[in-house]
């Protein structure tokens, strides 16, 4: 998910149960492309991890550094070309003075309210738009040793949290639009296409 503009600054609330990482603890990866509408792979449902693998490590540091340098607030797996079920937060997107951490294997285990605000995303870069979203949510999942761990969200957490559990489904924020407002989005749409195609 974008990192929110200023227009979604006043909306900023968030928790999490996530634990801190040592606070000079970097990620050692590399900024890996990102891709765009268009690419398969964000409409691959993704599989799950089950293994704890030096590849897999590697991965995960990589999905971490590419969300930051791209300015992200979260960053699933097969945004950048991965189908497995893992996504990059960063809390500090919303001044939760946390390290940014990868789920692994996340499921909703519940949700509460709903709220609309604007959401865009990094693989359909220059589109916002508004939808609904559960205010509250809580995940299960797996940390990045494979230990189960519990992330609650609020607000725009909450919010980023369900985005990029969408996308590990194949799902993007554009498929929560009405019918309507989708054809609106058609030229913007194709140019994204083209520019993945010729990527």
């Amino acid at each position: 998910m974008r990192t929110p503009n200023s227009r979604s600054t006043s909306q900023r609330s968030a928790t999490s149960l996530a634990p801190k990482s040592s606070p000079a603890a970097k990620p050692a990866g590399v900024n890996r492309r990102v891709v765009l509408y268009g690419h398969r792979a964000l409409r691959t449902k993704s599989r799950l991890i089950g293994e704890l693998t030096s590849d897999l490590v590697k991965f995960l540091e990589d999905l971490k550094v590419s969300m930051l340098t791209q300015d992200g607030l979260g960053l699933a797996a097969n945004q950048i070309a991965e189908t497995v079920a893992a996504f990059a937060i960063n809390p500090r997107a919303v001044d939760d003075d946390r390290e940014p951490y990868c789920i692994i294997n996340p499921e909703v285990v519940a949700t509460e309210g709903l709220v609309e605000a604007e959401e865009g995303c990094l693989s359909l870069p220059g589109l916002f738009d508004f939808l609904p979203r559960p205010e509250f949510v809580r995940i299960s999942g797996l940390n990045e040793e494979l230990q189960p761990i519990t992330v609650e969200g609020t607000r725009l957490l909450a919010r980023a949290l369900l985005h990029e559990i969408d996308h590990l489904n194949g799902v993007l924020f554009i498929d929560h639009l009405s019918e309507s407002r989708r054809r609106m989005l058609g030229t913007k749409l194709k140019e994204l296409e083209e520019r993945e195609r010729c990527a």
